[in-house]
């Protein structure tokens, strides 16, 4: 005998779950092309009023040239007269003793020696209104290294100016990161003036600023270690103040339960938090004032610049060349101080 189930013994069958199916959007739709072709007419738009096109055109007949599939084209002909004359680079100093006052010829500088030399010169005869070559000649003072030991000094000067302008830069920042950052400016006012400010400083470029300060302050590195440390200080007041609002708030909240004033807050739980990058900021400030300061010693704000200049405008290039390698060293020395103080501090 076969027993039939109770039906209202047998449990319902669950009902199945709706299947969610998950569609990623398209990465790019009508919008996306939309804006991409109006990027790309504005591009094309701007090419052509800053001259793209000659320059790439330009730059495919130098290359050309080069590999032989085209004549030689202008680009390529100036590029290899100025590279002809930077090299090789000057380090040496040759003067006309006519122009030494009180030389004395026992004591010359350190392997400096006496020569004398041939000059051959054009000259106009009046009686028969020819051109004449003329020879005659003069005693120079030689210093073997002299070019190279007044580029030293001058790059001397330079870092001088760029680590008083850097220090400037610091010492302006601070209370401008700290009146800067949302989480510890008193009232808006003081948040809202520093910000301002910031932007001021940034806004100026050191070129222009060294202008009117030259005329204030005169020829010399004054002018310069203003206008640059004023420009920095626009930069590490925004980096300083950004990093102080990014900082870990447990630290900070800790120490004001405790009843820590903001200063104490900031010495004790931020900048141990911000001190790398803030000496990461500080070196690239310092490493962007050496290199501008050789752009503002161009309008007499002290440097070599000044002397960049002078010998840029007489043709001297292979002594422009001994300064351009003066400046890399020194960046590259800066850049291999600048690792090593944050391997130490990270």
């Amino acid at each position: 005998m076969t027993s039939v189930a109770n039906p209202a013994s047998v449990a319902p069958a669950a009902p199945s779950a709706p299947i969610e199916r998950w569609l990623a959007r398209p990465p790019y739709g009508l919008k996306s092309g939309l804006v991409l072709l109006v990027v790309l007419i504005a591009l094309g738009w701007s090419a052509q009023r800053v001259q793209i096109d000659v320059m790439i055109h330009q730059l495919g007949e130098a290359v050309g040239a080069q590999l032989g599939l085209a004549p030689q084209s202008q680009v390529g002909r100036g590029i290899a007269r100025v590279g002809e004359a930077m090299f090789p680079p000057v380090i040496s100093e040759r003067t006309e003793l006519a122009r030494i006052e009180d030389l004395d010829r026992e004591r010359l500088p350190w392997l400096a020696r006496i020569e004398r030399e041939q000059t051959r010169e054009a000259r106009l005869d009046p009686r028969t209104l020819q051109m004449e070559e003329t020879v005659s000649e003069r005693e120079v003072l030689v210093e073997p290294f002299g070019y190279a030991t007044r580029v030293a000094a001058k790059m001397l000067e330079t870092l001088e100016i760029a680590f008083w302008a850097t220090l400037l830069a610091v010492l302006l920042s601070a209370p401008l990161a700290y009146f800067g950052a949302a989480n510890y400016a008193p009232n808006r006012f003081a948040y809202g003036t520093a910000r301002g400010a910031v932007s001021l400083l940034r806004a100026i470029p050191e070129l222009i600023s060294a202008l009117f300060l030259v005329l204030a302050f005169g020829f010399g590195p004054v002018a310069g270690i203003l206008a640059l440390g004023l420009h920095a200080a626009g930069f590490l007041g925004k980096f300083y103040a950004e990093d102080i609002e990014n900082a870990d708030r447990k630290p900070q909240e800790a120490l004001a339960a405790l009843g820590a004033s903001k200063l104490k807050v900031i010495w004790t739980a931020v900048l141990p938090q911000v001190l790398p990058q803030y000496v990461a900021y500080t070196m690239y400030v310092l490493d962007r004032n050496v290199r501008m300061a050789t752009v503002i010693g161009i309008v007499g704000a002290g440097g070599i610049g000044q002397e960049l200049k002078g010998r840029y405008d007489l043709f001297n290039y292979g002594h422009v060349t001994t300064i351009l390698i003066a400046i890399f060293l020194t960046v590259f020395a800066l850049d291999q101080v600048s690792a090593r103080l944050r391997r130490r501090l990270l």
